[in-house]
Formats: structure tokens, C-alpha cells, sequence
């Protein structure tokens, strides 16, 4: 059975990538290269990870962390868990500040893991990108996007392209010049050179996307 590893060498994809591609090579020896994600190397766990990211879902990260620290001062525990989550009612989530639908995908997602329905980090590491997609699409709340940046930032998978993020449109329409944005189907057609790295040059796609709009600092891409 194969097995994923956490993390890899950004210096080899930055290699391959400029090799690969003449525009997006130009752009990285522009930006420089980028400092290898610090998240791969730290303890991580899926379903408390999955938690927060429903609670961190369409709000800015300040009231978003206010909501999860009133969540875990009320269960007693910084672990999102069906344990856990089973300590308090709807009533008292919603006194927290979570709204009805998140209190319907927290749930449900506790009653997916008490089913096993949760892949643990140790299947994850035997499990294809795919696999894990369609496994964690199946709880309310979390779309293909939010396991995308799962992928990237704490499973440190190489060969993610999150080509419906309009960052990654923008940026490939900044490196090829476009006067209109990709479509996601374009996105991926174009970043077929880039693989198996593509992880890293969508991380560069964001910062090129950044660049382009004046941002001071890069656009934060995750709960964290």
C-alpha cells in the first residue's frame, strides 16, 4: 500500500516549476523562494481541524477566533471532538456565536466520526488527494476547497491545484497576461507542466495574485 508523507522538498519543486514553465520560472526568481510550511511538521487532527474549519467559515479571523475560544471555554477542551462537542446544546453553540446551519455541520460531523466515517491521519497518510476529498465532502459544511487547503497546509501533500480559488485564477491570469479570468477547467489544464508540484506553484500563483492587487501582506489561505 502506498504511503504519503508529510511535507517535501520546495527546493526541487521550485526547480522543476521554472524548468517547466518560462512565465511562472520568472515570476518565482521575482518573488523568491518561499519558506516551507512550519504546519506539516506539527501534530494534527483531522476532525479538530475540520471543526474549526466550519467555525472559521465566512467570518474574518478575529471574530472567528472569539467564537472558537467561547466554544472551548463552554465544552471545557481546545479539542473539537464528538466528545467534546457532545457536552453542550444547539442552544448554548448558538450563545457562542455559532449559527444554525455551522451548529448543524458540527453535528454532523460528530456523528460522522462516532461513525468512523472520519479518515484518521494515519489512513490519510495510505490515502490518495482524491480519496480524502471524497471522504470529507460528505460533511455538511465542508466543500472541496477547505480539504484542498487541508492538503496543502497541514498534510503538506506536493500536487494540489485548487484551480475554483479565485487567487489561483488571478494568478495565472497575471503570469499569462489574460484579459479575461481563467475558468477553473482552464486552470487545470494549464497547470498540467507543473505537476507533480503543484502545491507549490499554487502558492506562488497566490502570491502573484497578491502582488498584482497591492496586498501589504500575503492573503492567509486557512483558519490558522
Amino acid at each position: 500500500m502506498a504511503r504519503y508523507r508529510r511535507g517535501y522538498d520546495t527546493s526541487v519543486a521550485d526547480a522543476h516549476l521554472a524548468r517547466a514553465d518560462r512565465r511562472l520560472g520568472s515570476w518565482i526568481r521575482r518573488i523568491g523562494p518561499l519558506d516551507p510550511d512550519p504546519r506539516w511538521r506539527r501534530p494534527f487532527d483531522p476532525v479538530d481541524a475540520l471543526a474549526r474549519a466550519i467555525l472559521y467559515q465566512q467570518l474574518s479571523g478575529k471574530a472567528a477566533a472569539t467564537i472558537v475560544g467561547r466554544v472551548e471555554q463552554a465544552i471545557g477542551s481546545s479539542r473539537l471532538h464528538a466528545d467534546t462537542l457532545g457536552r453542550i446544546d444547539d442552544a448554548a453553540l448558538r450563545a457562542c456565536g455559532v449559527s444554525g446551519n455551522k451548529a448543524l455541520a458540527l453535528r454532523d460531523l460528530a456523528r460522522r466520526e462516532e461513525a468512523g466515517g472520519i479518515p484518521s491521519l494515519r489512513r490519510m497518510s495510505h490515502m490518495h488527494e482524491d480519496e480524502i476529498i471524497s471522504a470529507l465532502v460528505q460533511v455538511r459544511g465542508i466543500g472541496r476547497w477547505t480539504v484542498q487547503m487541508m492538503l496543502m497546509f497541514r498534510l503538506g501533500r506536493p500536487d494540489v491545484l485548487p484551480a475554483d480559488d479565485l487567487g489561483i485564477r488571478k494568478g495565472v491570469q497575471v503570469v499569462d497576461g489574460l484579459e479575461a479570468l481563467p475558468t477553473p477547467k482552464q486552470v487545470l489544464e494549464r497547470g498540467q507542466p507543473w505537476a507533480p508540484w503543484r502545491t507549490t506553484a499554487s502558492l506562488y500563483l497566490w502570491r502573484i495574485a497578491d502582488a498584482a492587487s497591492g496586498a501589504k501582506a500575503p492573503t492567509r489561505r486557512s483558519q490558522e
